[in-house]
């Protein structure tokens, strides 16, 4: 057998993952969303006046939902893909999916919150 290796392999994973990119703005409207939203992050993230560390967190915490919903895609594609009658185990796999995305928007309105709160209350007091 083979094997690819050095910077053939890199460039094949990176087209690989460009296809899963592709596949992602295709057929996921939420991944559609998220890539508008994180557009919003980084405009808004790069005209405040915050510090390097809080850009990252601002912009990174919004990076995590996009990662995380490509991840729950491809679960939600791998359980449709073995069968579409009910079970319980695919309904599982499923919604612990959309769980990890839900906390990823938990953790990034928790960050925004906070980042904006110590930011603005300078002003107020």
């Amino acid at each position: 057998m083979n094997q690819v290796t050095g910077l053939t392999r890199i460039i094949k994973a990176a087209g690989y993952s460009w296809g899963g990119l592709q596949a992602a703005w295709k057929n996921e409207a939420a991944f559609r969303q998220e890539i508008v939203l994180l557009l919003v992050a980084i405009i808004l993230a790069s005209w405040l006046d915050v510090t390097l560390v809080e850009r990252i967190l601002l912009i990174g915490s919004v990076v995590l939902i996009v990662g995380f919903e490509i991840i729950n895609s491809a679960i939600e594609a791998v359980v449709d893909r073995i069968g579409t009658e009910h079970h319980e185990l695919s309904g599982r796999a499923k919604d612990m999916g959309s769980a990890a995305v839900l906390i990823m928007i938990l953790l990034a309105l928790f960050v925004w919150v906070s980042v904006l709160w110590s930011h603005f209350s300078r002003y107020i007091s």
